[in-house]
C-alpha cells in the first residue's frame, strides 16, 4: 500500500493498483466498534459500553455516528463483557455483534472479527466508550485514509497534557507518515513532550490487516495483542501508515472513570442547550438543565432552571417549562403552560392546557386542548377533554373523561378490583363533586352532575344527579355529653 506521484483519488478510476481490488470511487467499508472491555475503573456491574452520558448509553452514541458514514449492516460491534447484556440494550439499532468470548486485547478483537470483516476493502475502528466521536470526524479520517492509499491510517489529536497516551512520531514535521507510536512508559523524556496523542481511532485496510495481524506479539506487560502495534508491524512490512489529526481533540476522548463520564455528560447537554438557544428556544441558566440529545422545541419557548427533557420528548411552540419539573418521553402542544414540580411520562398534552403544579401525568395519558390539571393530580391511561378541569388531589386511572368535565378536590376513578383493570368512562359537561368515589367499570352520562363525597357504583344517566352517601344524622349535645363523661 505504498504511494507515489499520480496515484489517483478516491473518486478517481479504478486503472493501476486499485483495479486489483476494487474501484475506488466505491470501496466496500465496515465499522468495528471496539465494545468488550469490562471498565474496571467504574466499579459498576454494569458494563462500560452500557453506562449513559447525554440520556443513551456510551456505545448507542459511538454507533449513531457510525450508521451515518456506513449502513448499520456493515456496522459490527465487537462485545466480551456481559456480551448478551450489551446486545440486548442495542440490537435495536439493526447493526451486528461479534463475539469476543475471551478478551485479550484490541488487536485480538479484529483477530476474532475476521470472518465478519474479511468481504470487506476497508474497516474504520471506533472506540465504544468515545460518545463524542462525530461523523464528520469519522468521514474526514476515512476520506484521508483513501486519498493516502494507507494501509493504516490513525486518527490523532493534540493535547495540551497528553500524559497517559501513546505519542505519534511522524517521519517528518509535514509528512503525513507515522514512523511509530510510542507508549508513554516506552517514551523517552524527548518523546514525552510532543503533544500529539493516538487516539485509538484507525482505518485499515483489511487484505492488508489481515495478511499482517498475526504478527502481533503478547510480549508486553498485559500479556494482550494490542492493535496500537499495527503500525510498526506494518512498516516493517513496507505498507504505509499515516496519521490524520483532528482538530477537535475533546471528542476523541473515552470515560473511563465516572468523573469523566460525569464530564462528557456535561459538555454534550451544554452542547445541547447551545443548539436549542441558536433555535430559538430560551433556556435560563442552562448549567442546571439536564436535556436529552434528541428532545425537540419549538422557537418561544421558555425552560426555566432545574428542568429535565429527557427521552424523546416533544415541546411545541410558546410554551412555559417551570422548574423542577421532569418530562420523559412526551408530546406537548403549542402554548402549554407546565407549572413547577411536574412528572410527565409518556404522556400527550395539547395546546394551550395547564398542568401542575406538582402533577404527575403516567403513561397513556392524553390531556386535552385547554384542559387543567392541578395541584398533585395523578393521571394514568386517561383522556382528558377539551377544557375539562381535574385542579386538586385527584386520582384518575383508566378513564375516558369528555370535554368540559369539572372533576372535584378528591375525586377517585377505582380502577382495580385486585385482579383486573376497569374503566370509567366521564362524558361532556358532567360534574363531578369534591371526594367522590367512582368505583369502575361506570359510566357517568352527559351533563349529569354528582354529588360531593359520592361513592358511584352504578351508572348515571345523563342530566341526572347521583348521590351515594349515608343520610347526615345530628345529636344534639352528644359532645357536650360525652366530655362529661370522660371528667366523672
Amino acid at each position: 500500500m505504498k504511494k507515489s506521484k499520480g496515484n489517483p483519488s478516491p473518486a478517481a478510476s479504478s486503472k493501476g493498483r486499485a483495479s486489483s481490488r476494487v474501484a475506488y470511487s466505491e470501496p466496500r467499508i465496515a465499522v468495528a466498534i471496539m465494545a468488550a472491555g469490562k471498565g474496571t475503573r467504574l466499579k459498576s456491574q454494569l458494563p462500560k459500553v452500557l453506562h449513559e452520558v447525554g440520556g443513551k448509553p456510551l456505545l448507542e452514541h459511538v454507533i449513531r455516528a457510525a450508521v451515518r458514514i456506513v449502513p448499520a449492516k456493515d456496522v459490527y460491534a465487537i462485545i466480551g463483557h456481559e456480551a448478551e447484556r450489551v446486545r440486548a440494550a442495542l440490537e435495536h439499532t439493526g447493526i451486528h455483534f461479534v463475539l469476543q468470548a475471551e478478551q485479550r486485547g484490541t488487536g485480538h478483537a479484529l483477530m476474532v472479527a475476521r470472518d465478519a470483516l474479511a468481504a470487506y476493502d476497508h474497516v474504520i475502528v471506533l472506540s465504544g466508550d468515545a460518545p463524542l466521536i462525530t461523523p464528520e470526524t469519522i468521514g474526514h479520517l476515512r476520506n484521508f485514509h483513501l486519498e493516502e492509499q494507507a494501509a493504516m491510517t490513525l486518527l490523532s489529536a493534540d493535547l495540551e497534557d497528553p500524559t497517559g497516551y501513546g505519542r505519534v512520531l511522524r517521519k517528518g514535521a509535514r509528512s503525513a507518515e507515522v514512523q511509530a507510536v510510542v507508549e508513554e512508559k516506552a517514551a523517552s523524556a524527548t518523546q514525552k513532550k510532543i503533544r500529539e496523542m493516538n487516539s485509538g481511532f484507525y482505518v485499515f485496510a483489511v487484505k492488508e490487516l489481515y495478511a499482517n495481524i498475526g504478527k502481533l506479539s503478547t510480549a508486553n506487560a498485559h500479556g494482550e495483542y494490542y492493535l496500537t502495534d499495527m503500525a510498526e508491524v506494518l512498516r516493517k512490512a513496507r505498507e504505509r501508515v499515516v496519521a490524520w489529526k483532528t482538530a477537535n481533540a475533546s471528542e476523541v476522548l473515552g470515560g473511563n472513570t465516572r468523573e469523566e463520564l460525569a464530564g462528557i455528560d456535561e459538555q454534550m447537554r451544554l452542547a445541547k442547550c447551545r443548539q436549542l438557544m441558536a433555535d430559538g428556544v430560551t433556556v435560563f441558566y442552562p448549567a442546571t438543565c439536564v436535556i436529552d440529545g434528541d428532545v425537540e422545541i419549538a422557537p418561544d419557548t421558555v425552560i426555566e432552571p432545574y428542568v429535565q427533557l429527557l427521552g424523546t420528548t416533544r415541546i411545541g411552540t410558546a410554551c412555559r417549562v417551570r422548574s423542577y419539573s421532569v418530562i420523559r418521553n412526551s408530546e406537548i402542544g403549542d402554548g402549554v403552560n407546565i407549572l413547577p414540580g411536574c412528572m410527565l411520562d409518556e404522556a400527550l398534552v395539547s395546546a394551550g392546557a395547564i398542568v401542575g403544579p406538582y402533577s404527575r401525568l403516567r403513561p397513556g395519558t392524553e390531556i386535552g386542548e385547554g384542559a387543567h390539571v392541578g395541584n398533585f393530580v395523578e393521571t394514568k391511561k386517561v383522556k382528558l377533554g377539551k377544557g375539562s378541569k381535574a385542579n386538586h388531589l385527584t386520582y384518575l386511572g383508566d378513564a375516558e373523561i369528555g370535554a368540559g368535565v369539572n372533576i372535584g378536590a378528591g375525586t377517585i376513578t377505582c380502577n382495580y378490583d385486585g385482579v383486573h383493570k376497569h374503566k370509567t368512562i366521564i362524558d361532556d359537561g358532567v360534574f363531578v363533586g369534591s371526594d367522590s368515589t367512582l368505583v369502575a367499570p361506570v359510566r357517568v352520562g352527559k351533563g349529569a352532575y354528582v354529588g360531593a363525597a359520592s361513592c358511584i357504583t352504578a351508572d348515571v344517566p345523563a342530566d341526572a344527579l347521583a348521590i351515594g352517601r349515608a343520610r347526615q344524622i345530628v345529636k344534639e349535645g352528644w359532645a357536650r355529653e360525652k366530655r362529661a363523661k370522660r371528667t366523672r
